[in-house]
C-alpha cells in the first residue's frame, strides 16, 4: 500500500562559498539592506504610535487618580453643615454588644462516636 504524501517544499541549497564580487551581488546586498531599513522604519513608527497611546493612557490614569483623591479629601473633611447636624458626643466606634452562647458545663450524653480505619 502506497501512502501519498503532500509534496514537500524544496529549500535552496546553502552554499558556504562567498558570492563572486559582481555588480549583481552588490545590487542584491543593496536590496537586502533597503528591505531591512524599511522594516526597521515601520517598526519604529509602530513603537512611536504605541508609546503615544501609552502616554495618553498614563495621562488619563493620572487625571482619574487626582479626581478620586480630591473626592476622598472632600469626604475626609466634613462640611460646616454636617458639623452642625452631628452631635459632639458621636463616636465612630461600634456600640453593639456581643453575647456568647451559653455552654453546658459537661458534655451531653447523646454523642455517637464512629471510628473509621483507613
Amino acid at each position: 500500500m502506497n501512502s501519498k504524501h503532500a509534496p514537500r517544499r524544496i529549500f535552496p541549497k546553502v552554499s558556504t562559498m562567498p558570492r563572486p564580487q559582481t555588480e549583481a551581488a552588490q545590487y542584491l546586498d543593496m536590496y537586502k539592506l533597503t528591505v531591512e531599513k524599511t522594516r526597521l522604519q515601520k517598526e519604529l513608527e509602530y513603537i512611536d504610535e504605541r508609546r503615544q497611546r501609552l502616554c495618553d493612557r498614563l495621562a488619563e490614569l493620572e487625571q482619574a487618580t487626582e479626581g478620586l483623591n480630591a473626592q476622598a479629601t472632600s469626604m475626609r473633611q466634613p462640611t460646616q453643615a454636617s458639623k452642625a447636624a452631628r452631635p459632639q458626643s458621636a463616636h465612630f466606634a461600634p456600640t453593639a454588644n456581643v453575647y456568647l452562647p451559653e455552654r453546658a458545663a459537661s458534655a451531653p450524653d447523646d454523642y455517637n462516636t464512629l471510628m473509621l480505619d483507613y
